[in-house]
């Protein structure tokens, strides 16, 4: 028998054999290209399923990724629902007003929910003296919504009670104090204006007669229907002219009787500090939740307007029912009692906890800006009124 290697040197043989074996070869080498090529397109075909699943996954709300997607309901709202058969068909309400209140003040609080009511608005009180049953002789009183706690500010039950999601189908959103007079303010009309002059963050103006107006922009003027800035900034020193872009001369409200559009309550939603109740300084970083340029979308409404009596609530001793300073009733008056003999004033400590508490929010807020240089972004974006077209470009950056 011939050895193998001699045999492969014979021309013939190396033939028959590359001829034998060629076509094996090829075919081995097709299957893994194929082969390949499937596997492949198989880890595609699942990185691409796997980004939609992400992608559905991120749109979806934090915890509820294990849920089918037509179950999720992503918003709430006030309605009431009957405990058994079907509610009463009727156009759900589209605009919420809520207050913080006191039973001293059930005469003018009555006023202003009456008003609100009749315009077809969700009514909140907020009971910060914890007394609901004192409501209750009013034939609106369980018609609206009563949350109680005691000693808390409006800030502090907006941060828990209306949240952004909790409140999305309100278009605008009323939270206001308890001492302002609405004999000369409809509900509807001032709705209208603001919406009409796109302002995303308003505010009733103050009748001057009859008002404690702490800053000149929320004065009246009898002569327009709105107005978004001042050219007398009152006693901070500030000068204000037509050139102005920053508070207290535009750009800006005080804190007694904001209105908030839905957006824009969702971005104070978030500034609101949940440790700091009294919420001072919050007034002067609106701007930044004005949707766009502050000194258009934030103003002050003329036409619709209302009396702020400055009544002292929040640590404020008990007075006398009915006491009289010189034949005058001074809580109508908005002015304090005199201190009886031994009676505790916790005003100054409300006073000196507010003061505290706006320095905390502005070293907070300096520090933030400091350490976000995406705030410091929409910061040049809002000085160049070019806000939307940015943000929107640096959504699809991002």
């Amino acid at each position: 028998m011939r050895p193998f290697v001699s045999l492969l040197k014979d021309p013939k043989i190396r033939r028959s054999c590359f001829y034998a074996i060629f076509p094996t070869a090829s075919f081995l080498c097709l299957i893994l290209l194929l082969g390949s090529d499937f596997t492949e397109n198989d880890n595609q075909r699942s990185s691409r399923w796997k980004g939609r699943r992400s992608c559905e996954n991120q749109c979806r709300p934090n915890g509820s990724e294990t849920l089918p997607e037509g179950i999720i309901a992503k918003t709430s709202n006030f309605e009431r629902r009957p405990l058994w058969g079907y509610p009463e068909k009727k156009v759900p309400s589209k605009y919420l007003f809520a207050a913080a209140v006191g039973i001293k003040q059930k005469e003018t609080v009555n006023k202003m929910v009456l008003k609100f009511l009749s315009s077809d608005f969700v009514v909140m009180l907020f009971h910060y003296d914890g007394n609901v049953d004192g409501w209750r002789t009013f034939k609106w009183s369980n018609s609206v919504i009563h949350i109680s706690a005691l000693n808390q500010t409006k800030w502090w039950f907006a941060k828990r009670f209306l949240h952004p999601d909790i409140v999305a189908e309100y278009s605008y959103i009323f939270l206001w104090d308890e001492d302002l007079g609405v004999e000369n303010f409809n509900p509807k009309r001032y709705i209208s204006i603001v919406r009409d002059e796109g302002l995303e963050i308003s505010q009733p103006a103050l009748d001057m007669g009859k008002s404690e107006v702490h800053h000149q922009i929320t004065a009246r003027g009898r002569r327009s229907r709105v107005h978004r800035r001042t050219y007398k900034a009152g006693d901070t020193g500030t000068r204000c002219d037509y050139t102005s872009m920053a508070p207290p001369c535009t750009g800006w409200i005080e804190v007694m009787a904001p209105v908030f559009s839905n957006a824009a309550w969702r971005c104070v939603w978030y500034m609101i500090q949940n440790d700091l109740i009294h919420a001072w300084g919050l007034d002067i970083q609106l701007g930044y939740c004005a949707q766009g340029d502050r000194t258009q979308n934030i103003g002050v409404v003329d036409a619709e307007y209302i009396v702020h009596y400055g009544l002292p609530t929040l640590g404020e001793p008990e007075k006398k029912k009915n006491s009289t300073v010189g034949g005058e009733n001074i809580t109508s008056l908005g002015k304090q009692a005199p201190s009886q003999p031994n009676t505790p004033n916790f005003r100054v400590e409300v006073r000196r906890q507010s003061y505290n508490e706006y320095k905390i929010f502005k070293r907070r807020w300096k520090q933030a800006v400091n350490e976000d240089t995406l705030h410091q972004v929409l910061v040049e974006v809002l000085e160049k009124d070019e806000m939307n077209a940015r943000c929107c470009r640096f959504k699809k950056w991002r």
